[in-house]
């Protein structure tokens, strides 16, 4: 079954809700230009508001190595993601501070860009569509030569995410703005993607506040 990942989290109620939903994974952007950023204090607290169930991604674009090891090591998140074009070498600079898993971010414009991807040592890849967050669909038609495992993002909805996944049969599939109502997260979207996803596990947000 595609695996699921809520992206860009920011606050307690946001945790309230996937502890109800019970997503795969939950990523925080910890880049500061983002409008989606959050402190590595703040996500401290709110991993420990998380069901243990659900795995932590943090979000990097261009940090330096030891500040990202860090926060894979002492547990505030369990998985890195790459969103800025980070090189080979910069990966096995993190990797040599940290065994946890790497998520490497492409931005798919072209069959080129896949070629990257599929040789990337990432243990996955994330294939979006402009820089993250847009909310806008690329052409999945160029994912024909893609031979990996993948996070599918760009432009995913309720609306459109059975599609992608009976289509293309991502590992998992990554949401962010989509699941959003003026710019902040939305638990009856966050449930419409779960159970259009296929995960309907636990989709009741009675009772859960929202942002």
């Amino acid at each position: 079954m595609t695996k699921i990942k809520l992206c860009g989290l920011s606050e307690s109620c946001d945790i309230g809700a996937v502890n109800e939903l019970q997503p795969d994974y939950i990523g925080f952007v910890f880049a500061p230009k983002s409008t989606r950023y959050v402190s590595p204090e703040k996500v401290a607290t709110l991993k420990g508001l998380l069901s243990p169930s659900v795995k932590t991604v943090g979000v990097f674009v261009r940090e330096k190595p030891e500040n990202v090891a860090r926060l894979l090591e002492n547990g505030t998140i369990d998985i890195a993601q790459l969103h800025g074009g980070e090189s080979e070498d910069y990966i096995r600079q993190l990797r040599g501070l940290s065994g946890k898993p790497l998520i490497k971010a492409f931005r798919v414009d072209t069959k080129e860009d896949v070629k990257a991807a599929n040789i990337c040592s990432a243990d996955y890849v994330l294939l979006d569509s402009g820089q993250g967050g847009t909310g806008k669909v690329f052409d999945w038609e160029l994912l024909a030569e893609i031979n990996r495992p993948y996070f599918l993002a760009g432009g995913l909805n309720a609306d459109n995410v059975r599609n992608a996944i009976d289509l293309l049969h991502p590992y998992a599939v990554d949401v962010s703005s989509g699941i959003e109502t003026d710019g902040h997260k939305d638990v009856d979207k966050m449930a419409a993607f779960m159970r259009a996803a296929g995960k309907n596990r636990h989709t009741h947000t009675k009772g859960v506040s929202q942002t």
